[in-house]
């Protein structure tokens, strides 16, 4: 796999142009005064799909052949991914299949089947969807899209980190929530052509440390994979990203669940956003680790606002002393 360049980047930034405008970026002094930085939130949860996931999907199927498109993709994911390949197939008239973990967010999974890609539930975590997904891909001739280990994905999102530096070309700080590490490696590409001062800081589910530990050891690690914040939970590292990261990434933070989700909380209070846990993640590691970004002029990356219902209500009871 070829590590996009700023090139691919530009060129995909024009396959985008007419069909996502660029996403607000905003900032709110109440935020401000409670990370004790100057925050500008980017806001990726105003996508079609609520998440920045689909600029990757659009990018990858617009660069597909008939030949393939007609036989389908195939892909797994706990559902942000999974919502930008179904947005994108039923762009181009693909047919579209993905696996997810069982007992799906249902919201996310109601999402993808609106969007008319198929549905199937295998497995206890992604690492088991994702085996599945290869059979099934490999069973039907159909395109296997990998959740992080594809350039054009890669590329994709990277066009939202063009309009970071395009709307605050002077930030120290540029804080990505990972999983698969898509978001933060595009970053990298990014910064590191544009803004090559400006730090790229990763931050991942403590309780789902696969790609922090990947990164920390240079190795492809596969760790445990408990955290509640699903766009955060993958148990392995993916080659790509890891690779991307490894040359560029600044440094990789961890936050535990209880502090994402007071993340979420904050992020309702103080910039009336609604985000799903890992859209949260870049907040929540301002909270934990405060004297690392104190005074500093800090873009944190609103990934995405799928939340379930059970998920905010979790949220929006959380006890006052742990929000104040």
């Amino acid at each position: 796999m070829r590590t996009p360049s700023i090139g691919d980047v530009f060129r995909a930034r024009r396959v985008l142009d007419s069909l996502l405008p660029p996403t607000p970026m905003w900032s709110y002094p109440a935020l401000s005064a409670t990370l004790g930085a100057d925050v500008l939130v980017k806001h990726e949860n105003v996508q079609p799909t609520g998440a920045f996931k689909i600029r990757g999907g659009l990018n990858l199927l617009a660069g597909m052949s008939p030949e393939d498109r007609q036989r389908g993709i195939v892909g797994y994911s706990t559902g942000n991914h999974a919502q930008s390949l179904a947005y994108a197939a039923r762009r181009v008239g693909a047919s579209c299949t993905i696996v997810m973990p069982e007992k799906p967010n249902p919201l996310k999974a109601a999402a993808v089947r609106a969007l008319g890609a198929d549905v199937v539930e295998h497995g206890e975590t992604l690492d088991g969807a994702c085996e599945f997904a290869g059979k099934l891909a490999a069973e039907r001739g159909s395109r296997l899209v990998s959740a992080a280990n594809e350039q054009e994905i890669v590329a994709g999102v990277a066009t939202a980190y063009l309009e970071v530096f395009e709307q605050a070309p002077d930030l120290d700080a540029v804080v990505v929530p990972v999983g698969g590490g898509s978001g933060a490696a595009a970053a990298c590409v990014v910064a590191a052509a544009v803004a090559p001062g400006c730090e790229i800081i990763g931050v991942q589910a403590a309780a789902s440390p696969a790609a922090h530990d990947s990164w920390r050891t240079g190795e492809l690690l596969k760790r445990p994979n408990r955290t509640a914040a699903e766009g955060l939970a993958t148990g392995a590292g993916f080659e790509l990203t890891q690779r991307i990261m490894g040359e560029h990434l600044t440094d990789f933070l961890l936050v535990d669940d209880g502090t994402i989700a007071e993340a979420q909380w904050v992020m309702l209070r103080d910039a009336h956003t609604l985000t799903e846990g890992a859209g949260a993640a870049s907040v929540a590691a301002l909270l934990a680790h405060p004297e690392r970004f104190a005074d500093k002029r800090v873009a944190v990356m609103c990934t995405g606002a799928n939340a379930s219902e059970r998920e905010l209500r979790a949220v929006t009871q959380l006890p006052a002393a742990r929000v104040a």
